[in-house]
């Protein structure tokens, strides 16, 4: 199914739905990106998809990044919760989507690189090579994020270490008690 997204655009249809999704910025040990070209829309994104009834957002990152790209993960940290109600995505069923959508980052585990239905490519990127993809705005926004404390930090993953961005999130999301705790909620291992 094909889809445009319409973004801060006056032609945009009206949203005549929401739905819940997720997106990940993985980067491996070297610090590239994984990326996806997309079959619906022909740009470069990073893997995500809808949450499914029963799941968790940590469930469905791994999920969709493993369906997308053939990579397994575990997800480290939350990047941030995105909605704005001048991006829409118009697909050729009728539905028209008002974007939501939490993204948070990833660790490679394991897996062997492999396209999907709803990806015609995917590799590793160096972050320094992104300005030359045709990537949306939206997209290019959550990598941002995504990247920020990691670009120029030798130990992006120290605890208690978060982008502002990233704390506006938990607060959003998980009630101000901290993205530790939200994940841990997610999993069934943290306390109310």
């Amino acid at each position: 199914m094909a889809r445009i997204d319409h973004y801060r655009s006056p032609d945009a249809p009206a949203a005549n739905s929401i739905v819940v999704a997720v997106t990940a910025v993985v980067q491996d040990e070297d610090g590239r990106l994984l990326l996806i070209r997309r079959t619906d829309n022909d740009l470069y994104a990073i893997p995500g998809g809808a949450l499914e009834l029963g799941e968790t957002l940590t469930r469905t990152v791994e999920r969709e990044v493993m369906e997308e790209t053939g990579v397994a993960v575990v997800v480290t940290s939350m990047v941030g919760v995105y909605s704005d109600p001048d991006h829409v995505i118009e697909f050729t069923d009728g539905a028209v989507r008002q974007e939501f959508s939490v993204c948070f980052r990833a660790t490679p585990t394991g897996g062997k690189l492999r396209t999907s239905d709803e990806s015609k490519e995917v590799l590793w990127a160096n972050p320094a090579d992104l300005g030359d993809l045709n990537i949306h705005p939206s997209i290019r926004l959550r990598i941002h994020h995504g990247l920020e404390n990691r670009i120029g930090d030798p130990n992006p993953r120290r605890p208690g270490v978060r982008s502002a961005q990233s704390l506006r999130a938990c607060q959003v999301v998980g009630g101000g008690d901290g993205l530790d705790h939200l994940i841990d909620l997610q999993r069934g291992e943290g306390g109310a």
